[in-house]
């Protein structure tokens, strides 16, 4: 792996190019244009059986039946690449997409109107709605949404920055998980963005400056997942931190989440359980036929729903088995990103 962060390192200074630009792809490299692929990128529940489902390229979905069958959403959504979803107060639901900002429905996915007053930049890495709170981590970033549905910049510090991940502690500080500046927090009524100093250093003993995915479990304890250095863990804060996967067998982190049964990781080569803190890892990969792991979330007891390249599955056993749930979401031609403005 050293020598694949050299390479990567070398040939970014050879063609003058930040670091930032190699390690942090703007768009999933599983996705092959032009194919009839579903990769799902984004989930989100409301209740036990609503799920919306974001695709890159195919644009959004909504099942009302635990994914049994899907039918097309997104009405008024002007950008079919979604890179985010989030469940807010009242059950609205928020989508952030890679070219055209933040939408919002508050009927259940019928309509959807675009809520981007006040962001500098359209492309939007992360949703967080907490409370009253709904928070996107953006390219230039971190945005707070206000009363009169306008965003209003969180905080100086992260300008021109891509924030990929973003988690809110009990006692309020907003953690932000960025390409190339590592983690960074904010406390309110203080100053500025704090950028954690110990850094997150892997096995090799290099430092992880790349993080995808940020979560907090009800003790407090703050879990990083990186985009090839695997899954770091802090007990105090996010001032220190430790890795906690050197038997994962992938480094990729796609989604982290816990409950009372264990610790559930997905890489980009399948779903993972640890009860030990990371020591061991049993794999939990049964009925998946994509391995490359989008998304991860739960939604009620045991009922896990992945996202892959290939499309949706749901677990209702903790993951031990997997069902493909593609059903009205199956085929279609994803066209390339770039072609939108």
């Amino acid at each position: 792996m050293i020598g694949i962060k050299i390479g990567r390192i070398l040939l970014g200074l050879m063609l003058g190019v930040p670091m930032m630009a190699w390690a942090a792809p703007e768009s999933p490299p599983e996705q092959t244009y032009g194919e009839e692929t579903t990769s799902i990128q984004a989930l989100t529940s409301v209740g036990n059986d609503l799920v919306y489902a974001g695709s890159f390229g195919l644009g959004l979905f909504r099942s009302e039946d635990r994914g049994a069958t899907w039918t097309k959403s997104g009405q008024g959504v002007t950008d079919p690449f979604i890179l985010t979803l989030a469940t807010g107060k009242d059950s609205a639901i928020y989508a952030g997409t890679f070219r055209g900002g933040v939408f919002r429905s508050r009927d259940r996915g019928k309509t959807w109107q675009a809520i981007n007053s006040g962001l500098k930049r359209l492309e939007i890495k992360s949703l967080l709605a907490v409370g009253e709170g709904v928070y996107a981590g953006t390219s230039d970033g971190v945005y707070r949404l206000g009363p009169s549905d306008r965003w209003s910049v969180v905080t100086t510090g992260l300008d021109d920055i891509l924030v990929h991940a973003l988690a809110l502690s009990s006692d309020g500080t907003l953690f932000a998980g960025t390409s190339g500046k590592g983690i960074l927090r904010f406390k309110a009524q203080s100053t500025g963005w704090v950028r954690q100093q110990q850094g997150l250093k892997d096995h090799e003993g290099m430092t992880e400056n790349f993080i995808r995915v940020l979560t907090i479990d009800p003790e407090g304890g703050i879990y990083a997942g990186t985009f090839d250095g695997g899954v770091f863990r802090s007990a105090d804060g996010g001032v220190s931190w430790r890795p906690i996967s050197r038997a994962l067998p992938n480094d990729s982190i796609r989604g982290i989440l816990f409950n009372s049964r264990g610790l559930f990781v997905a890489t980009g080569h399948g779903i993972f359980k640890t009860t030990d803190q990371g020591r061991q890892w049993v794999p939990l990969n049964k009925g998946l036929t994509s391995m490359a792991i989008q998304v991860l979330i739960e939604s009620g007891a045991g009922v896990f729903y992945a996202g892959t390249s290939a499309g949706a599955f749901r677990s209702d056993d903790d993951g031990r088995t997997w069902s493909p749930i593609n059903q009205g979401i199956e085929g279609g031609t994803a066209p390339s990103p770039f072609l939108f403005r």
